[in-house]
């Protein structure tokens, strides 16, 4: 009995040691010897490193900070999205924002507060209560009119872009400036310090491009939805103190991860912060994660935003498994799944990685010029369950050639581990 408990033993040592092999020999090949390559790989429920390579050191996460947002919103939120606070004075509703991103966006299209709001004849709106600039620390100046980059805000309204159609008639939402559109031959975009757009006449796909969110916009966008009602207001003797909800949690959280939306990302940990204080602040929400429910991470991350634009972000391998584990060991395997992106099926996964029959990737991506990374859940054949984090930066080959590399990794340990 004794010999054949040794023999087993020794067959697994054998087993694992291979596999480390394996990985090793893939990375000391020439294609990974000119960037900066992490890995940590772990076995949650054997309780065991399965390979650790550069594990430790930071990198430029893009969004994979999505993952820690995500965690931020599981931890922070209900299971329904607070719209706005309210409060009732006869005919008067006095509404507060909470950074609700859902509000007439082009994909949610939530009217929770307008039809609250249509009910009374004045409508006050405090809105001056967020500390967050509209861009993030470290965001690229130039992406202003990019349709990633939307502003941040107190009460978002349309996903905070103008998005624009062109198939058979020019048409814009919202239609505040469908007749202003500058008409073009080619290019599109915005001024950078004005809400003048312009648009190519020859171009069909819908378009979203960033506004810029200030009173005089906010004003004018209600009162083309409730001519004369509504007031923008910085101060109130009426404190709103109850809470609006909107849609259910989990449809936010599974399309910010599907299609890493940085607005909804951003817009998720203010709202957030909205749990903590009257003030609207994503630093206040990291502040509080980091010395509470992140407070045990090995390798302490420098968090500076919701989505990942900023290369500012550093996070280590170890220290997104190490989130991850918190999430999978909090939330049951099929909901916390259902967060993150299939291989082959999902938005942002479809390119670069194989449609295999069975699913075995559920994984966030993070990619930046010249860094991508992907994190999350790996199956494998024998129903073991490894969390990992992949991370590559400073790369000068293409994305695809950086996922083929992957997935020979991906699969070997699927198939064997």
């Amino acid at each position: 009995m004794l010999k054949n408990y040794v023999y087993v033993l020794a067959s697994l040592l054998i087993f694992t040691g291979c596999k480390s092999l394996n990985i090793n020999k893939k990375m000391k090949s020439s294609f990974f010897e000119n960037q900066f390559t992490g890995i940590y790989i772990y076995d949650v429920n054997a309780d065991k490193v399965v390979y650790n390579y550069n594990g430790t050191k930071y990198f430029t996460p893009a969004s994979n900070v999505k993952i820690v947002t995500l965690f931020a919103g599981l931890e922070l939120l209900s299971d329904s999205i607070p719209a706005f606070k309210y409060k009732v004075d006869k005919d008067t509703l006095t509404i507060q924002g909470t950074g609700d991103p859902t509000f007439l966006h082009p994909y949610f299209k939530d009217s929770t507060a307008f039809n609250m709001a249509k009910k009374y004849k004045k409508i006050n709106m405090i809105t001056n209560t967020i500390a967050d600039k509209k861009y993030g620390p470290g965001w690229a100046w130039e992406d202003f009119d990019s349709y990633f980059s939307p502003e941040r805000s107190t009460f978002p309204m349309y996903g905070n872009v103008l998005t624009i159609q062109n198939e058979n008639e020019l048409k814009s939402t919202p239609t505040f400036f469908e007749n202003t559109i500058k008409i073009t031959n080619k290019g599109y975009g915005r001024e950078e310090l004005l809400n003048s757009f312009y648009f190519d006449k020859n171009r069909t796909k819908e378009t979203a491009i960033p506004m810029i969110i200030d009173s005089l916009l906010i004003t004018n966008l209600w009162n083309d939805l409730l001519p004369n009602k509504v007031n923008l207001i910085k101060e109130s003797a009426i404190k709103p103190s109850k809470i609006a909800y909107s849609i259910p949690s989990d449809s936010l959280y599974k399309r910010m991860m599907n299609v890493s939306d940085n607005f909804l990302a951003e817009q998720l940990l203010i709202l957030a912060s909205s749990t903590l204080s009257d003030t609207l602040s994503s630093e206040n929400t990291i502040d509080y994660m980091l010395a509470n429910q992140l407070k045990d991470i090995k390798q302490k991350p420098r968090w500076v935003d919701g989505s990942g634009l900023s290369r500012y972000n550093l996070f280590t391998p170890n220290s997104l498994v190490e989130i991850l584990t918190k999430m999978y060991k909090k939330i049951p395997q099929e909901r916390l799944f259902s967060f993150f992106n299939i291989e082959g099926r999902s938005e942002v996964l479809k390119d670069g990685f194989s449609k295999d029959e069975f699913p075995y990737i559920f994984a966030k991506t993070g990619s930046l010029g010249n860094n991508y990374n992907l994190s999350g859940y790996i199956l494998t054949k024998t129903n073991k369950v490894l969390i990992f984090s992949f991370m590559n930066n400073h790369f000068m080959h293409s994305n695809a050639k950086i996922k083929e590399q992957m997935q020979f990794i991906f699969k070997d340990l699927r198939d064997h581990y």
